[in-house]
């Protein structure tokens, strides 16, 4: 066909040949790299059925105990402070307002599929609700620890980490990868996963999960981020197509 040198050697003509020669990583490198993100994904919904079917069948146990006497041993009250706003932060209508003033915010920038994404990543908590649904896990009572609110809905997986680790890490994604090196770059990468990571320690915390309801929305919450940036990735493909 026109415009082809069909002369050229083969490597000359092959697409990846030419990705490998202008910084990427070679085909092999990548390669490997996405067999270990598998083998990490598939690990990560082995561990959370294991818990899930724990769940099921325990109240607790005795590491949810100790992990949760633990934590409530502190009594500072910059700490206890923060644990409590932190976990207002995931109530509703909090989450909802946040979450999408967060993906009003993308499309006035006119990062329209990333705000479409955000959405996406919300889904999470749809999904969490319906396994907790299914799997019925009593939340922690007052005779066993401090409860500083009751709640009556199940209490595996933990709605408020599931909710952080999918949109929050969706929003780390975004920042780490669309955003030049700047220090309100880090500030809002530290800010962000900071969130995440006290989320679970908040629920603990206030005596309204387990450690194993947030090790499980954690992950859950892991697996929906992978699938969320697949989506945000298939399409961008398509979005430049158009």
């Amino acid at each position: 066909m026109a415009g082809i040198n069909t002369h050229a050697p083969k490597g000359e003509r092959d697409p990846l040949r030419k990705l490998d020669a202008t910084g990427f990583a070679p085909q092999l490198t990548r390669r490997s790299r996405s067999r270990v993100l598998h083998i990490c994904l598939l690990s990560a919904a082995v561990v959370f059925v294991a818990l899930a079917v724990t769940a099921r069948m325990h109240g607790y146990s005795a590491l949810d105990l100790n992990v949760t006497r633990a934590v409530q041993r502190y009594h500072g009250a910059a700490f206890a402070n923060l644990m409590v706003l932190t976990s207002w932060i995931g109530f509703m209508p909090q989450v909802i307002v946040i979450g999408g003033a967060g993906a009003a915010g993308l499309f006035l920038m006119g990062l329209r599929w990333e705000a479409a994404a955000l959405l996406f990543a919300g889904v999470a908590n749809a999904l969490g609700a319906l396994v907790k649904v299914i799997v019925q896990r009593p939340r922690p009572t007052a005779d066993l620890v401090q409860v500083f609110a009751e709640l009556n809905s199940p209490g595996f997986p933990s709605g408020h980490v599931l909710s952080v680790t999918a949109s929050g890490g969706f929003l780390v994604f975004l920042v780490y990868t669309l955003l030049k090196p700047t220090w309100w770059r880090t500030l809002m990468l530290t800010l962000l996963l900071a969130q995440i990571s006290l989320m679970g320690l908040s629920r603990i915390y206030m005596g309204q999960h387990w450690f194993s309801d947030t090790l499980g929305a954690y992950l859950l919450g892991s697996l929906w981020l992978a699938l969320t940036i697949r989506f945000y990735r298939w399409g961008k493909i398509h979005e430049h197509r158009g």
